[in-house]
């Protein structure tokens, strides 16, 4: 948590902040391309330090299905921040990582009710919010932890 990026947007009434924290250099992965290496029934198999935590809060109501879609709008903005940076996949260096195997979300629904928020895709400006946010947070806390 030293290392926190925070990043806040707004547009009219709609407001979002994310919290980001960022480490993928010795934990970075391709999913759908590289293996996982511990069954859930094991025991003992540690993790590679670095994790990509990320926490949306919006001010307005997001109804169940627009926080399911902004956890999809955020993850593509985390791996757009991947992206620009360049991260390699740890085990598939060839390959740009989208994220690490250890990464969690949090999407926090607002208590606003005034605008009740169906719709968190890129074609909404809702969506930009989220995305913006994650990207800007995402790429500050991996160039804080990773430099």
């Amino acid at each position: 948590m030293e290392k926190v990026a925070v990043c806040e947007k707004s547009y009219q009434d709609f407001k979002v902040c994310c919290i980001a924290t960022g480490g993928a250099k010795n934990n970075a992965l391709r999913m759908g391309v590289d293996i996982g290496r511990w069954i859930e029934k094991s025991t003992g198999f540690q993790f590679a330090s670095g994790t990509i935590n990320i926490i949306i809060l919006t001010n307005v109501v997001l109804t169940g299905g627009a926080m399911a879609r902004a956890i999809m709008t955020a993850t593509e903005a985390k791996t757009a921040a991947l992206q620009d940076r360049d991260v390699r996949s740890t085990l598939s260096p060839q390959l740009q990582a989208t994220g690490t195997g250890t990464d969690h979300m949090i999407v926090v629904s607002g208590l606003d009710s005034s605008a009740l928020i169906k719709h968190t895709g890129g074609h909404t400006k809702m969506g930009e919010l989220i995305a913006v946010s994650t990207k800007n947070a995402v790429a500050e806390a991996l160039r804080k932890h990773d430099n």
